[in-house]
């Protein structure tokens, strides 16, 4: 049977995986591919991508050897990005940029917070593993549990935004699918989200193992 140490060791490393798919996916702006619904009809590709910070358009004319738009590395593109300005307006700016930003700053907020919550919790995890101090891992779990929340929020937010985004008249966009962007977010969530709940569950006294004890009469797990 694994030790509590070992098990703590374990899941330390788990949440730092955590840390780092969430540090890629609010870093990074292919949490949605949006893709206008007459792409292939009039000779040319047509694409965008989008994340928390910007939006990403790719256009180009097809090669005569390409039937279809998907791979869009075998297509003469070029590249125009847009980053979200969330706390300044700008008269004639586009609707996709706007309608972005009023969803964009709230996504984006959160996932600072997000961040920020994963920053504390990995403190507060390395001062208890370095210096054995079990306790900590009850704040360090309470944060990353946090964490993983904002980060689900995070992603809810952005799917209103591109669903929006699709249904509005004033863009050519009628297609979407998320891509890798969005599933390191919802890896990280999910790790996060584990993670938390077994530091919270570790950081709890040893149970009594008698009917006449209590928490405080039970005996230390042993360490190792």
């Amino acid at each position: 049977m694994l030790s509590k140490r070992t098990k703590i060791h374990m899941t330390a490393i788990i949440a730092f995986a955590g840390l780092i798919l969430a540090v890629v996916a609010i870093s990074t702006d292919f949490w949605a591919i949006l893709e206008p619904s007459d792409r292939s009809m009039n000779g040319s590709c047509d694409a965008a991508h989008l994340g928390l910070w910007r939006l990403c358009r790719q256009t180009g004319e097809r090669s005569w050897d390409v039937t279809g738009c998907r791979n869009m590395d075998k297509v003469v593109t070029e590249f125009n990005c847009s980053f979200f300005k969330h706390f300044t307006a700008e008269e004639g700016e586009d609707f996709e940029l706007e309608i972005q930003k009023e969803y964009g700053i709230s996504a984006a907020v959160i996932a600072i917070l997000s961040l920020v919550l994963i920053i504390l919790g990995a403190v507060c995890l390395l001062i208890g593993v370095r210096k054995k101090q079990d306790y900590m891992m009850r704040p360090a779990g309470l944060f990353l549990l946090c964490a993983g929340l904002s980060v689900i929020i995070s992603m809810e937010v952005i799917r209103q935004s591109v669903k929006n985004m699709i249904q509005s008249e004033k863009t050519i966009w009628h297609n979407y699918y998320y891509s890798w962007s969005f599933a390191c977010s919802i890896a990280s969530a999910i790790i996060l989200f584990i993670s938390g709940i077994a530091l919270v569950l570790l950081s709890l006294p040893r149970m009594p193992q008698k009917p006449w004890e209590t928490c405080l009469d039970a005996e230390p797990e042993p360490q190792y």
